[in-house]
């Protein structure tokens, strides 16, 4: 875990300073034209609220800030693989924690800069005991925060394996999979669309991943929803006439967008879930997930870019 003292090299005076909440450090933002708070644990964005602007990102009341412990809200990075680890032909392996292991590492803040308006952190995770003993000590993920007016985020993947004159780049291929699991705040479920996935074709979790096309134009949940849509890039936007606000979610290098609620039932399991919490918030994740998992030789990289603005509703 970094220390405060190290950290205290990249405060920027007014703009960022590293606080402890807990056993846990976070950076604190303010620029002149947002707020937001990013925990190093999980390089997990909590808070991001544009001057004049309910907040944009739901954060549970009863999320937890323990070492090793995921928080619930935000945007939790997903990586190296998606839902529960399933074996594939790069790994006959099955164990390891839901969603994988970088939510709940200490990432290192690589910089601090301040533009206009705009600051701008980055995270390193480098592979160390947990994830090597997972069968990943091959890979280097790299994540810029530009933090404003917008929010602007990109993820970059690097397999860092090792070739040879017996060990072809590959011969030492991955399978990784990611996401930016966002947890958008919301006036109340009942009064939200999603618009951007019509025609789409997902797979349904909530009904045995049968395959699916959503045929609506805008997408109202209804009860438990838990959608990987497919082979889609597309621009997703987030309605709510209750806050009065459109929030739009523009990706680049992302194939999958996981549109998920747990609903009232399995909310009341999550120990970590405020109570009704899921009438609060939608998860609308950019990801490479499923079919759509990257696979990256030794040597190559990838970037998964994220913007995400909002604007009130005229009227």
């Amino acid at each position: 875990m970094a220390t405060l003292n190290f950290l205290d090299s990249f405060e920027i005076p007014g703009i960022l300073s590293f606080q402890r909440h807990g056993d846990l450090e976070k950076a604190v933002i303010t620029t002149d034209s947002c707020v937001g708070e990013v925990y190093l644990q999980g390089a997990h964005i909590t808070h991001w609220q544009p001057h004049g602007e309910d907040p944009i990102l739901f954060l549970s009341e009863k999320s937890a800030f323990l070492p090793g412990k995921a928080i619930r809200g935000g945007i939790p990075i997903i990586f190296p693989w998606f839902g529960s680890r399933t074996p594939n032909k790069h790994s006959s392996r099955s164990d390891g924690p839901a969603h994988g292991f970088a939510r709940t590492q200490a990432w290192q803040v690589t910089g601090a800069t301040a533009s206009g308006e705009t600051l701008v952190l980055t995270f390193q995770l480098l592979p160390n005991n947990e994830s090597a003993a997972l069968g990943y000590d091959n890979f280097s993920l790299d994540y810029e925060v530009r933090m404003g007016k917008t929010l602007e985020l990109k993820l970059t993947c690097t397999n860092t394996g090792q070739t040879s004159q017996h060990i072809d780049r590959e011969a030492a291929s991955t399978l990784f999979e990611e996401a930016l699991h966002t947890y958008f705040a919301v006036s109340d479920i009942d009064n939200v669309s999603v618009s951007g996935l019509a025609n789409t074709e997902y797979l349904d979790k909530t009904d045995g991943m049968k395959r699916k096309r959503q045929e609506e134009k805008l997408l109202k949940l209804s009860g438990e929803t838990d959608r990987p849509y497919l082979n889609t890039s597309a621009t997703v936007t987030v309605l709510d006439q209750g806050f009065q606000r459109r929030i739009k979610v523009e990706k680049d290098q992302s194939l999958t967008t996981v549109v998920w609620n747990p609903w009232e039932t399995l909310a009341g399991k999550m120990a970590d879930m405020q109570e009704n919490g899921f009438r609060k918030f939608i998860c609308v994740e950019s990801a490479n997930a499923m079919e759509n998992a990257l696979v990256l030789n030794a040597g190559e990289s990838h970037s998964l870019a994220v913007k995400i603005s909002v604007e009130k509703l005229p009227g």
